[in-house]
């Protein structure tokens, strides 16, 4: 038996098939715009690979209240502490990337892999996206009230003559890697690093009496530099602080190639949406350009650096390349 379909049966069909289409793409498109409005319909977890009290978990706490007010969902923050950073590190790169966990932590997130490399536990680049550089901050080498060395002359003759010990956050970071650079390869002393798990406890030891030197940023001295508690004898900046008038750099004091700075970012795990990044950096980016935010990030000395996603993702890179070289030579200059 054969069926006659008419050509206005033919037109019904064609018209029928393509509006389906069209309204299915319609309402997929009013679905993940909706969606991408909504976000974030939760609370937000920052975990921050420092203990509390450090500088980067101030830098932390300081964002994170702005940024509960922008997104309307509150921004708690958690310290996941350990292995020089690496355990919060490791515990986001594997965390699940539904924009929901994000990692707060410092340069050493890069100095790390590039001392370790497979050791550290994770890949900067592969298992992370990035999200903004909030801030960077010069490194500061501080001292003990009580402590005999008045300057940075009189600190190279005590660890030269004798076997000093000086203090860090942690084995590999920033500020571990600067003076091991400055005691152990340009002094070729035999300085001993004692490792702390974050700069509170460090600073706390320092300003006991526990420890004559600790090298930490001056995010982390700041607030105790200001209440007489330590003395600084030098920063790691290109110039002097206008904060700090009166401290010299290491550059002006004839070790220019320890001149850098530790920055403060945020990233997501790898494949978290990317309207979801996108947004947490219009975010971030509105909180760092606040006045409130500007004016306490100029009391602890922090210089705001902000920027897309594209400019930190290449600023990243260049921060691994550069790393790369300085632990090149630091070998080949060791004693």
């Amino acid at each position: 038996m054969m069926i006659k379909i008419s050509r206005i049966s033919i037109r019904f069909l064609t018209w029928f098939v393509w509006s389906s289409v069209f309204f299915g793409i319609f309402f997929c498109q009013v679905t993940v715009a909706q969606s991408n409005n909504d976000y974030p319909k939760k609370p937000i977890r920052i975990i921050v690979s420092f203990a509390p009290g450090g500088g980067t978990d101030i830098i932390a706490r300081i964002l994170s209240v702005k940024l509960t007010e922008i997104l309307k969902q509150p921004v708690y923050i958690e310290n996941k502490v350990g292995a020089s950073a690496n355990i919060g590190t490791q515990y986001v790169a594997n965390a699940t990337p539904d924009g929901y966990t994000y990692l707060f932590t410092s340069s050493a997130y890069i100095v790390n892999f590039s001392l370790q490399k497979k050791l550290a536990g994770y890949d900067p680049i592969k298992d992370f996206t990035p999200i903004i550089i909030a801030a960077s901050q010069p490194i500061a080498i501080v001292v003990n009230n009580k402590f005999e060395a008045k300057n940075i002359q009189d600190l190279k003759n005590l660890a030269v003559k004798s076997s000093l010990s000086f203090a860090s956050a942690g084995v590999g970071t920033q500020p571990h890697i600067t003076c091991d650079g400055l005691f152990n390869s340009i002094w070729k002393s035999d300085a001993i690093h004692i490792p702390y798990k974050g700069a509170g406890p460090a600073l706390s030891a320092l300003i006991g009496g526990e420890i004559p030197v600790f090298c930490g940023t001056t995010g982390a001295v700041s607030q105790y530099l200001k209440q007489g508690l330590i003395r600084a004898l030098a920063i790691s900046s290109e110039k002097r602080l206008v904060t700090m008038p009166d401290i010299p750099t290491l550059s002006e004091l004839g070790s220019a190639q320890l001149r850098n700075d530790v920055w403060q970012g945020m990233f997501a795990p790898a494949k978290t949406p990317k309207y979801m990044v996108e947004k947490m950096n219009m975010a971030m980016s509105q909180v760092l350009g606040s006045e409130d935010i500007q004016e306490k990030f100029k009391g602890l000395d922090l210089i705001i650096v902000g920027g897309s996603i594209s400019q930190t993702v290449e600023y990243i890179q260049s921060e691994l390349n550069r790393w790369d070289a300085v632990f090149k030579y630091n070998a080949s200059h060791k004693n």
